[in-house]
């Protein structure tokens, strides 16, 4: 997995209701996938579609696009990291079926 740098972009698009979003860049072709648990902000973690924002990214397949944020955060402003929460799996899940043969 290819990391990035840290690199300026633009809030494309963002879904509050599903947590998601898609963030333009110069060195992300394509655009980035950002999940809100990679939104570094105090508070409800949500970007507005327009907004300047500074991201860190990194080269996976996530949903279509083939970069993902790793972290990102308002442009101007210092990044803050919830105790407890940076490489988590935030973005994985997994599923276990037990089925009762009685």
């Amino acid at each position: 997995m290819m990391s990035g740098m840290t690199v300026e972009g633009v809030v494309r698009e963002w879904h509050p209701e599903q947590g998601w979003g898609v963030i333009d860049a110069q060195d992300t072709p394509g655009g980035c996938w950002a999940h809100f648990s990679s939104v570094a902000i105090d508070g409800y973690r949500e970007l507005v579609r327009g907004q300047d924002v500074t991201l860190e990214w990194e080269a996976v397949d996530q949903d279509g696009f083939r970069y993902r944020a790793r972290r990102v955060w308002p442009t101007g402003a210092a990044p803050i990291d919830v105790a407890g929460e940076t490489d988590t799996d935030a973005f994985s899940s997994s599923v276990t079926l037990s089925i009762d043969q009685a």
